[in-house]
């Protein structure tokens, strides 16, 4: 999308124009973020005096490097953050029931977690003294992601000014203000360029939605362009 735009404005000796002046939008880009997905079904008894572990699993869309964590660790077992193995052999003081234990994993943006569990241990002579093997992690459904979150960037580019309006060289020219909103009539937000020498700069880190920009040069002396025509443009 590109649309020209003329821009005055005033100094101390007269007026001045930025003459052939445009103002575009040239690209957007947004990246959607995926939650990762974690799967296993962990073991809810184990037995005094003998060994207990769960693996839990987990892959992330975005390739980024995961971290485990755990909450309501029993105080017996071992957690490693980095594979989300939970591990230990329970004393026999260890007998009783540890509950809502939740294991989960982030990919520094998006977080997933197993159902919350519980682990009953019991004492290596009752009826539920079975040993408990290291299971073998099975699928599990998919937890619900987080809703994905995207920003764009928008590209503006313009041609520097050269002449006032009396047909004189336009000298002292210092840079650009550039401001934008959400909104035509409170372009609430501005960004200051103090190279005169560049004719395009990037806005990032826009949320979805409808941002209109206009661009106002200024010199040296402080003086300062009226507002360009204004350009808008749809971040989905």
């Amino acid at each position: 999308m590109r649309t020209n735009s003329s821009v005055f404005g005033t100094t101390a000796g007269g007026v001045f124009a930025i003459t052939a002046a445009t103002l575009s939008v040239l690209t957007v880009t947004h990246a959607a973020t995926s939650a990762p997905t974690i799967m296993g079904t962990p073991s809810t008894t184990a037995t005094a005096a003998r060994y207990y572990g769960f693996q839990a699993w987990a892959t992330d869309p975005n390739k980024r490097p995961l971290v485990y964590s755990i909450t309501n660790k029993p105080a017996w077992a071992t957690f490693n953050t980095q594979y989300g193995h939970l591990y230990g052999t329970p004393a026999v003081s260890s007998v009783g029931t540890y509950s809502n234990i939740v294991i989960s994993v982030s990919d520094g943006i998006a977080r997933a977690a197993l159902p919350a569990f519980s682990i009953k241990v019991s004492s290596s002579g009752g009826s539920t003294g079975t040993p408990t093997p290291t299971p073998t992690p099975t699928p599990t459904p998919t937890p619900t992601p987080a809703p994905p979150t995207s920003t764009g960037a928008a590209t503006l580019s313009w041609n520097p000014p050269t002449q006032n309006t009396n047909g004189s060289t336009l000298s002292g020219l210092a840079g650009y203000r550039i401001n934008y909103g959400t909104s035509a009539t409170s372009l609430t937000q501005s960004v200051q360029v103090t190279n005169p020498g560049l004719t395009s700069y990037v806005i990032e880190s826009l949320s979805p939605g409808t941002y209109f920009f206009g661009i106002a040069a200024y010199t040296s002396s402080g003086a300062q362009s009226a507002l360009s025509s204004i350009v808008s443009k749809t971040i989905k």
